[in-house]
């Protein structure tokens, strides 16, 4: 498996043969989509098989998912293989809320590539000096429900839309 040699603090690349993959760090914003978006492509244009991992993202919002759904079509559309590994459950299901799971098919992953370096072990991906973090990712966060008929509304003081 080869590193190429780029000095990326959010992407980390290997590629081997046709096969690719380009491991995502940080947060995947607007900023983070127009620094990564023409390697990505690059990466979609020449890869015959494209894996993206993303679990060590800290934050995406929708023009990341955005992103990740252009590369899956467009790695598609030229034929080749494409595989999402991402085992945050914040991710997930942000991925399942905006339909995208027939897009985007994410894996958990039990392997980072092919060539069998166990899941959370990151040792020779990430430059040194790199913190990647506990290796389980982020805690499930999940939206508080919120409760029409909760005490917020029934509190005095606190007016109702009239519909």
């Amino acid at each position: 498996m080869q590193l190429i040699s780029r000095h990326d603090p959010y992407m980390v690349v290997r590629s081997t043969g046709g096969e690719t993959v380009a491991a995502l760090r940080g947060e995947l914003d607007l900023v983070l989509v127009r620094h990564l978006r023409p390697e990505l492509d690059a990466l979609v244009r020449e890869s015959d098989a494209l894996t993206v991992d993303i679990r060590r993202l800290t934050f995406c919002d929708a023009t990341g998912l955005g992103l990740l759904a252009h590369c899956a079509g467009r790695t598609r559309q030229r034929g080749a293989c494409w595989r999402l590994v991402c085992d945050q459950p914040w991710i997930l299901r942000l991925i399942r809320l905006t339909e995208l799971d027939d897009v985007l098919c994410p894996e958990r992953g039990s392997e980072w590539d092919a060539t069998g370096e166990p899941e959370g072990e990151v040792t020779g991906v990430f430059p040194d000096g790199w913190d990647v973090g506990p290796p389980g990712g982020l805690p499930d966060m999940t939206a508080p429900h919120w409760d029409p008929a909760g005490p917020l509304l029934s509190e005095p003081g606190v007016t109702r839309p009239v519909s």
